[in-house]
């Protein structure tokens, strides 16, 4: 079996992994060791908090139709009823956008949903 010096791909793997804990402070962006622990725990954050940023933007959501809600008289839980039975199809995204920038056609729609269910 022929020598295989290795020089060339370790270099190259070291440079990819100082090349993404670019950013980082002290040694962890300076040494291979440091580095390659700081890119492998900020990599399982970013894998975990893709996840989270979908739970986060709901809660957002929730809070903003509850508080344009409120503006009406009404809580979130009893609107989100209202508009299920009125069959109003507008997703928690939308809602929360109409709440914030678009309040008269906010109103529109609680006014439509809560006579749906009197």
């Amino acid at each position: 079996m022929p020598r295989v010096k290795r020089g060339v791909t370790a270099h190259k793997k070291h440079k990819k992994i100082l090349q993404l804990a670019e950013g980082h402070r002290g040694t962890r962006k300076r040494l291979f060791r440091p580095a390659h622990e700081s890119v492998m725990r900020s990599m399982a954050y970013m894998y975990r908090d893709r996840r989270n940023r979908k739970r986060d933007m709901r809660r957002l959501w929730i809070t903003r139709i509850n508080a344009g809600a409120r503006m009406y008289g009404v809580s979130y839980s009893n609107l989100m009823h209202a508009i299920h039975v009125a069959n109003i199809d507008v997703d928690r995204k939308i809602l929360a956008e109409m709440a914030v920038n678009d309040q008269a056609a906010f109103g529109a729609i609680v006014k439509t949903a809560l006579e749906a269910v009197k």
